[in-house]
């Protein structure tokens, strides 16, 4: 069984008690306040009281740490002479409501998504899925696990036999193109193809084999950055459409078990290159 290094434990208890409102709320979604944060983009006043719980779990937990949070943008880290040695170096990175249409529709796929970025670079990660109880986090060196179970990609080597998952735009997102590029050459290449709705689960779920691959384009960090750690310390791959370190930004995201990677790369780039939307 895993031991759960300091820094999961601090973003575990973050994510469990923002997820005990979420879970509450989402057992009313019909009464949440809802406004419109852009096109087929919403926001909810559920969204907005779990990033309030994580915003003051985490400080707590780690007050030198700045914070990258979807709804409210950066805040700093503690500062002055007694500031802790992390300030200025540290932040966390966070989404309160990853799949927050679902959550609005009452479809239960959502999760609570937390990394670390430490000088840079993601070295610890964690995707909270509240209602199945299932806690996907990765330490930099050390692996991903669900719960205190070790993860591994999926061993399948052949794209006939992968399902893979993706995410579609919303209307009024660039890259429509791309999209109906890609999928249209992947779709006749795999045994299937997801949507689920929530970026992070579908990483976390790359990284524990139920997915082989995923692909997907116009995120951002908060979306990929805990999923992505978890994809790679569970023996994947990650990469942009060129095969660059690059889906860290959202931009362009593959993420796959390593065998699968380059038939993925291929299929989505020359796709993209089609569709005249090739990455730069």
């Amino acid at each position: 069984m895993a031991l759960k290094p300091a820094i999961v434990n601090v973003m575990e208890g973050a994510a469990r008690k923002a997820a005990r409102a979420l879970v509450r709320d989402f057992g009313e979604v019909e009464h949440l306040q809802v406004s419109r944060k852009g096109p087929s983009d919403f926001v909810s006043a559920a969204d907005l009281r779990a990033e309030k719980t994580l915003l003051h779990e985490l400080r707590k937990g780690r007050p030198g740490f700045g914070l990258t949070m979807e709804e409210s943008g950066s805040h700093p880290g503690a500062e002055g002479p007694d500031a802790p040695e992390t300030a200025g170096t540290d932040r966390w990175i966070v989404d309160p409501l990853d799949g927050t249409t679902n959550f609005l529709h009452g479809v239960p796929h959502f999760a609570v998504s937390i990394a670390h970025e430490e000088k840079g670079q993601v070295v610890a990660g964690a995707v909270y899925q509240p209602l199945t109880d299932e806690l996907f986090w990765a330490v930099r060196g050390v692996g991903a696990f669900l719960n205190h179970r070790r993860l591994r990609v999926s061993s399948r080597s052949v794209m006939a036999d992968a399902l893979l998952a993706t995410g579609l735009p919303y209307r009024g997102k660039p890259k429509h193109p791309a999209y109906g590029a890609t999928l249209e050459a992947i779709l006749p290449a795999v045994a299937g193809v997801r949507r689920f709705g929530a970026a992070s689960l579908d990483l976390a779920w790359v990284a524990a084999g139920r997915y082989d691959g995923f692909w997907e384009f116009d995120l951002e960090t908060w979306d990929v950055a805990a999923g992505l750690l978890l994809v790679r310390e569970a023996g994947g791959t990650v990469s942009d459409a060129r095969g660059r370190d690059k889906a860290w930004s959202g931009a362009e995201v593959l993420a796959s078990n390593t065998a699968l990677h380059g038939d993925l790369r291929r299929i989505v780039g020359d796709a993209m290159g089609s569709a005249g939307t090739s990455g730069e």
